[in-house]
């Protein structure tokens, strides 16, 4: 049996919920638009751009700012420490249910 899984080992910049959510939906695509991203989310402007900059300043999100036509576009992708701390997450959360399992 390994050792208890202790909230220090949970990265608290993923383990947020619309942060995981953020990490999550980019984890299956390989950028995609903010207003995308807000409308899958169903989350404001505000709180997406919150979220974002906080993974962004990480270095788990990549977001690139451009023009299509005339029109603002923001893209959004994970970086490769994103993709490494989100498949550490994935991990621990399966430690997590094996420690379960066994305990009962």
């Amino acid at each position: 049996m390994s050792a208890p899984i202790t909230p220090d080992h949970i990265d608290p910049v993923i383990h947020e919920r619309v942060r995981l959510s953020i990490v999550s939906t980019l984890a299956m695509v390989q950028e995609m638009s903010f207003n995308n991203i807000k409308q899958t989310l169903s989350l404001t402007d505000g709180n997406l751009s919150t979220h974002a900059r906080k993974l962004e300043n990480s270095g788990y999100i990549k977001i690139e700012k451009s023009f299509r036509g005339r029109r603002p576009y923001t893209a959004m992708r994970l970086t490769r420490k994103g993709r490494m701390a989100y498949q550490k997450y994935l991990m621990l959360l399966k430690e997590i249910i094996e420690q379960s399992r066994e305990a009962t």
